[in-house]
């Protein structure tokens, strides 16, 4: 059975920096379909990085260059510098499935595991 559990958020000032945790128990695939996910109330949810089959990351325009995802043993990390107020959202860990198709690895589009996300908030 698949656990994620985030930790590591809290309150920082405009351009400071955090570093979420997530701690990744019962799933097979290290470092690969992977993501982070962010969402406020006024705002949809949104993938902030997410690793493909192969586990490149891809990030999202609004924090390539500040945010950096990485993976140690069964901890997801996501480094987050320069953080901005827009950047204050629940942050929420999340894992797909892989599958292989014609000889390439993929992720399932849906992500069926989540954490219960962790605050990180921003003051201007």
């Amino acid at each position: 059975q698949v656990q994620l559990a985030e930790f590591g958020g809290g309150s920082v000032d405009s351009g400071g920096s955090l570093t979420l945790s997530c701690g990744v128990s019962g799933y097979d695939y290290f470092g690969r379909c992977l993501a982070w996910f962010r969402q406020s109330p006024d705002k949809e949810r949104e993938a902030v990085v997410e690793t493909d089959g192969y586990g490149h990351p891809n990030y999202a325009d609004s924090v390539k260059g500040r945010f950096t995802i990485s993976q140690d043993k069964n901890t997801l990390s996501l480094q987050m510098n320069d953080l901005k107020p827009e950047d204050t959202a629940m942050y929420y860990c999340a894992a797909a499935d892989l599958f292989a198709r014609n000889g390439r690895y993929a992720c399932t589009s849906v992500y069926t595991h989540w954490g219960q996300g962790t605050q990180v908030t921003v003051s201007a």
